[in-house]
């Protein structure tokens, strides 16, 4: 039977540890580091995300703002506050919450947020910059990935990764960041032809594409790790893109849904706030 990996505790503990950081940098420069988070319009699981965000920020002391902004807006109006956003010497990091109603370009948004202050790691010159192995605010939820297979002692030297998913915000980003921890990656999407043959050769198994029960567990390799970043609703429960009874008969360690990757998100977006903080201060 799998173990499961604990993502609220080790999202906790991160938590504990940026509170001392970010009193350390309020003492240090006189100002604590500020991030404003974005939203349009009230899609329920938005406005859930940017309270449980708000709620972590508070906890830390990093200084946050919210702006609420009606389903019509323009496109222009949401370019025209992010231009004052990105000049706002309070604002350290900016999140605008996707997604956003159609008639708004998400890359245009995106791109319109300073590279500087772009603490989802989402931003053109933030994906360049790590591709190639320069410093750069990296996607919250792959690098919460990362910290849950180190803070258990997760081998990747060598090993088979696989990432069922291919999107900017998750698939792609967690392929790098295992390759840059020299693990052998593969990727799969919805158009891979056998993919239970390809899941089954994995020693860590990362999925997240998006649909309920998508790997069993007769689709997993004995021992492997299994990282399941699916949030989807059935039957008014939220269950992830592995079924969970199955996977853990095979699984050595197994993130649960909800409570597994979920709050290292959180937990990252806190940690990429004090680091653009820290950069942007540096360069005063």
């Amino acid at each position: 039977m799998a173990k499961i990996i604990d993502g609220k505790k080790v999202a906790e503990e991160i938590k504990e540890n940026l509170k001392v950081e970010v009193s350390e940098f309020r003492e240090k420069n006189g100002f604590p580091p500020g991030l404003a988070v974005v939203q349009v319009g009230n899609n329920p699981a938005s406005t859930a995300y940017v309270s449980f965000k708000q709620k972590a920020c508070e906890q830390t002391g990093i200084y946050s703002v919210k702006h609420h902004l009606d389903e019509s807006v323009s496109e222009e109006e949401l370019l025209s506050l992010i231009g004052k956003l990105n000049s706002d010497s309070k604002i350290h990091g900016i999140l605008v919450q996707l997604p956003l109603p159609e008639h708004i370009d998400e890359q245009k948004v995106i791109s319109a947020i300073a590279p500087e202050k772009d603490v989802d790691g989402f931003h053109p010159v933030n994906v360049g910059r790590f591709v190639v192995g320069m410093e750069a605010l990296l996607p919250c939820t792959p690098r919460g990935i990362i910290r849950l297979l180190e803070s258990y002692g997760v081998e990747t030297e060598g090993k088979h990764a696989v990432v069922v998913g291919r999107s900017n915000i998750v698939g792609k980003p967690a392929a790098l960041m295992l390759l840059k921890k020299n693990a052998t990656v593969s990727i799969a999407h919805r158009r891979t032809k056998n993919l239970a043959e390809l899941t089954k050769s994995a020693d860590i198994l990362v999925v997240a594409v998006g649909r309920p029960g998508l790997v069993t567990g007769d689709m997993i390799k004995e021992g492997a790790v299994v990282i399941d970043v699916g949030i989807n609703k059935v039957d008014g429960k939220l269950v992830g893109d592995v079924d969970f009874e199955s996977a853990s008969e095979k699984a050595s360690l197994i993130t649960p849904v909800p409570g597994g990757v979920g709050p290292m998100t959180i937990a990252m977006l806190l940690e990429n706030t004090l680091q653009a903080a820290r950069m942007l201060s540096e360069n005063r």
